[in-house]
């Protein structure tokens, strides 16, 4: 079992690459599970623990990592029974979901989503990583147009969501952490940046 994770801002384009990569490797004949770290929100009770404009609530309590790993990421790992659930919280209706579990063959790669993935009680989980590098003028005028949001960085509607993920970027440097980084501002000409962690892993 391999795991691969794609990172990024919100608006670096990560679902569009992780279908793309799902893709590439179906085509292949490689059997793929498909996974959003969204599916893993925690209630608006607990994300809403420190404000509802808190961004640090944001970074910090968005996530229920603790179902992430035992639903999903654990029984995929080298010990793991490979029955896992895709989700576990549907955010845009606030209710739980209970998805039957799936057994997953051996071999299979999961291929997962999502920002804050290279927090540090998850690196240890990705065979792979990816993090979608991308300004963010760019990422939140694509968030303008998919959700109707502003167009401004620095808008105050935005400073939940836009600081909590400068307080990831300064915290957990995803951009070196990650195997792969893309330079993803042209969702049409993609360009790989460095592979820094990976040339460290292999010496």
């Amino acid at each position: 079992m391999l795991r691969v994770a794609v990172d990024g801002v919100d608006g670096a384009g990560k679902t569009m690459f992780a279908d793309e990569l799902a893709a590439a490797l179906a085509e292949r004949d490689v059997e793929v599970v498909r996974a959003s770290v969204d599916g893993f929100h925690h209630a608006r009770d607990v994300r809403h623990l420190r404000g509802r404009t808190s961004p640090e609530g944001f970074f910090q309590d968005s996530y229920d990592y603790a179902r992430l790993k035992s639903e999903l990421l654990d029984p995929l790992g080298p010990d793991g029974d490979r029955r896992i659930r895709l989700a576990v919280y549907d955010v845009s209706r606030e209710q739980p979901v209970h998805h039957a579990e799936l057994a997953v063959a051996p071999g299979a790669v999961l291929v997962l989503d999502g920002i804050f993935l290279h927090r540090p009680e998850l690196r240890g989980y990705w065979d792979l990583s990816v993090f979608l590098d991308v300004d963010f003028a760019v990422s939140v005028a694509r968030m303008a147009v998919r959700d109707g949001a502003p167009a401004d960085p620095d808008h105050p509607a935005n400073a939940r969501y836009v600081d909590g993920q400068r307080l990831y970027l300064a915290e957990c440097a995803p951009r070196e952490a990650a195997d792969v980084v893309v330079d993803n501002n042209d969702l049409d000409h993609p360009v790989v940046r460095r592979r820094a962690a990976a040339q460290r892993r292999n010496g």
